[in-house]
């Protein structure tokens, strides 16, 4: 078996496209043009802070015109054809390309970009910066359907590379402070596109999750991803574990499917990861959503989120973790974030950590390794 390869093109806005290919590729190297007519690309959005909080919201209007759920023909994610000239001009295993609509970006600095962490931190009613950073798009398979779960293990591996690619190339830009790979799973979630696929957000700003961590850190006062992970493997949440990870639901769950990976030794982000923990996370994981799969019959949403340590900061203190979770409940109920949740942030758990994990290893045991 070969190496994974990446091939770097552009599409005829000037946006970036990566393609990764399988170490075991039957692809031939080369990638067709984009023939589509240039488009100007919207301008970058807006970013106005919320004096309660101090949080800055990001006013994309933009993503008002994405496309909603497309008939298999019309698949902007699909390689192109005469009949469908999508976003990716050429049969890929998976390809990364700058998102048409971005949340963050395309711009990287100008007049009213944000001046450092320390401008961000300042409270003021009416303050409003430019979002600056960047989106993109991950795209796991050429084909309309599937998930992640159903992915052999070389293309899993192409997946991991990509993340791990992306974040290294993202927390170089200029700009951006922290790196945030993430998908979206299941029209429950709220996904618009059928195909599978993920997105990368580069931030202006730590994110407020990661700065409440933060905090937390301070006031903990010792190696606390080093503790967690000591103290999770001793209780009866473990789900999976390796020579370099272990899965398991977390103590305080918050969702009635919620599941978290930690690797063994302390890295900040994917980026600093070895082939040996890629390699094994890739087996793992793939398990881990099969898993999910198999708790009942019809597949699960979720959302599967990096949390990755600040480009500049608290990379010594923050370890890279994998947070997997779903609001699905039962079978057919699922947890909406009502009052309590959505108002004041304070989560009621409808199905003890305990439980969940026994569910979750039953399904596992289903599954095979």
């Amino acid at each position: 078996m070969g190496r994974i390869t990446k091939r770097a093109y552009k599409l005829s806005d000037g946006r970036d496209i990566v393609y990764f290919d399988d170490a075991d590729t039957v692809l031939p190297p080369e990638r067709g043009d984009d023939l589509r007519e240039p488009a100007v690309r919207p301008p970058t959005a807006t970013m106005r802070q919320d004096v309660l909080t101090g949080e800055w919201i990001s006013i994309a209007a933009a993503r008002q015109n994405r496309v909603v759920l497309p008939p298999s023909h019309l698949d902007p994610l699909a390689p192109a054809s005469p009949e469908n000239p999508s976003e990716i001009p050429s049969l890929y295993d998976v390809a990364v390309f700058e998102n048409k609509s971005p949340s963050f970006g395309p711009e990287l600095a100008g007049a009213a970009a944000p001046e450092g962490l320390a401008d961000l931190a300042r409270v003021g009613l009416g303050r409003s910066r430019q979002s600056v950073g960047r989106c993109e798009v991950v795209c796991f398979s050429p084909e309309h359907t599937g998930s992640l779960a159903g992915l052999p293990l070389s293309r899993m591996r192409t997946v991991v590379e990509a993340w791990a690619d992306r974040t290294a190339a993202l927390s170089a830009l200029p700009g951006v402070e922290q790196v945030f790979p993430f998908e979206n799973r299941g029209e429950a979630i709220g996904v618009t596109l059928h195909h599978p696929h993920g997105q990368i957000y580069a931030y202006p700003y730590i994110t407020p999750r990661t700065a409440q961590l933060i905090r937390t850190i301070e006031d903990y006062g010792g190696p606390l991803f080093e503790d967690i992970l000591s103290f999770e493997q001793k209780s009866e949440r473990v789900l999976l574990q390796g020579d370099h990870w272990t899965a398991f639901v977390p103590f305080a769950a918050r969702w009635p499917l919620e599941v978290h990976m930690l690797p063994h030794r302390h890295v900040p982000d994917l980026a600093a990861t070895t082939d040996e923990e890629r390699d094994e996370f890739s087996r793992l994981y793939g398990r881990l959503l099969r898993g999910v799969d198999a708790l009942y019959d019809t597949p699960t949403p979720y959302i599967s989120a990096w949390h990755q340590a600040p480009v500049h900061a608290h990379r010594d203190d923050i370890r890279l973790m994998l947070q997997l979770t779903s609001p699905r409940r039962e079978e057919t109920k699922l947890k909406y974030l009502a009052g309590s949740e959505a108002a004041m942030g304070a989560f009621i758990a409808d199905i003890p950590p305990e439980t969940a994990a026994a569910r979750l290893r039953e399904a596992l045991g289903k599954t095979g390794r």
